[in-house]
């Protein structure tokens, strides 16, 4: 998991009062993404039309927004129980299912609530944004008041998902324990004053009602009480967990997960809180024994890659690198950190491996600024200035700098081979930023 500063979304000054920091990670993305296929195939939603998104954040709360994005705070992934997560997933899905968002079209009625849902709009560029497994995006919030008003569901709303996910879960074998838990954790949340609500019942109404009716099918409907998901979700979970408090609460990773605990997800949470708190020997040994029992697995040799690295060992974390992008080729993300690590050894005989990997985590990750921007480094040091003025233009593009995008676009048309894929590409983007803000010539 590697944090990095995004590529900020271009909001007005005046709503810039709360910032939302996304996080990429492709070995949490993943586990996520196999915990709710599932549940998206039941509801006849199709699971590569999600995008699932992580927030910086250490309240408990999951929602979705802008149609087909699903987001988890880092908080609640922590705070949760594996059950929870998905009965929190299976609701959730209920409301992308539903099109609960599509019928939310008044409570867009004033400036400020357009801003901060065009802000979110921009998801794509900001989760690609990353330079390693992890990368961390600050978009401009909009106001707090705003976003309640429109992520916050009607009771309606909340009864339909609920239903819907009972559904879903018995539909796939899956007991809805856990949402039933979920609710109970936050029960007597709606007797608070809003200011000390948990923000997942300040967005999701929470009434007596609704736990009625989820308890009700659990204890008399339900024919899936008391079993277990896939046994290799529990350990996926064990690992997500470790490896969030690792990085995200170091001290408290350090004393949940003992020196003396030899298990995978401990050993993996205390390599990697050490290596936060700047004990980078005693992380890597760590880190090298995960890699000798899982040899395999690509999060370890990615993880020493990142420490390594992010130690001012650049030329070190290469192999690293190199493994994990073997054992995960279709991760962006780890060809982003490859291609990084290739360009920083600073060594020219590495650049068209670098621009390899670098072309292929952009056409991943196409709206990420920071892919973009190592390609524009890449062949600026390789001298290809037509492609150069193309990755620039990319670049400028995801970054939201119309004009720009444009002034390179023109560039790149000239310079690149016509009918060329690029040149195509380049003459896309200029048209696309002409008739998006009249900036034509």
């Amino acid at each position: 998991m590697a944090f990095l500063i995004s590529a900020a979304l271009i909001v007005q000054p005046a709503m810039a009062q709360r910032s939302i920091s996304f996080i990429r990670d492709t070995e949490i993305e993943h586990i996520l993404r196999d915990y709710s296929t599932p549940i998206f195939q039941a509801a006849n939603v199709v699971p590569e039309a999600v995008t699932i998104g992580l927030v910086r954040d250490d309240t408990l709360n999951a929602f979705v927004a802008g149609g087909q994005n699903m987001f988890f705070h880092t908080g609640f992934l922590m705070d949760t129980t594996l059950s929870e997560l998905i009965g929190v997933t299976a609701h959730e899905t209920g409301h992308i299912a539903g099109g609960h968002l599509a019928r939310s079209g008044d409570a867009m009625s004033d400036a400020a609530t357009i801003a901060t849902i065009f802000t979110l709009l921009g998801l794509a560029a900001a989760l690609g944004a990353g330079r390693a497994d992890v990368g961390m995006g600050v978009l401009g919030g909009g106001q707090e008041a705003a976003m309640r008003t429109f992520f916050a569901f009607t009771r309606a709303q909340e009864g339909s998902a609920d239903a819907a996910a009972t559904v879903y879960l018995e539909k796939i074998g899956w007991s809805s324990e856990g949402l039933l838990a979920m609710m109970q954790k936050l029960a007597g949340q709606e007797l608070l004053p809003e200011n000390r609500q948990v923000e997942y019942v300040r967005t999701h109404p929470l009434t007596q009602n609704r736990i009625q009716a989820i308890r009700y099918f659990v204890e008399n409907q339900s024919k899936n009480n008391g079993k277990r998901f896939p046994e290799d979700f529990y350990d996926k979970h064990e690992r997500m967990v470790a490896k969030l408090m690792g990085f995200i609460r170091p001290d408290q990773a350090l004393r949940r997960y003992d020196a003396n605990d030899k298990s995978i997800p401990a050993r993996y949470g205390r390599a990697i809180a050490l290596y936060q708190k700047g004990r980078i020997n005693d992380a890597l040994t760590i880190t090298d024994s995960l890699i000798a029992q899982e040899k395999n697995n690509a999060y370890f040799h990615e993880l020493k890659g990142q420490i390594l690295f992010e130690d001012g060992r650049a030329a070190d974390a290469v192999q690293p690198y190199r493994e994990s992008v073997r054992l995960d080729p279709e991760s962006g993300l780890l060809r982003a950190a490859l291609g990084h690590a290739l360009l920083e050894v600073g060594n020219d005989r590495f650049l068209d491996e670098a621009i390899g990997h670098l072309n292929a985590a952009a056409r991943q990750e196409p709206g990420s600024a920071l892919v973009w921007r190592l390609l524009s480094s890449a062949y600026s040091r390789a001298d290809r200035q037509p492609q150069l003025a193309y990755a620039r233009a990319e670049e400028a593009l995801a970054r939201g700098d119309i004009r720009a995008a444009k002034f390179h676009a023109d560039r790149a048309e000239r310079l690149l081979p016509a009918g060329s894929p690029e040149w195509i590409r380049a003459q896309d983007i200029r048209v696309m930023v002409e008739s998006r803000a009249g900036v034509s010539n």
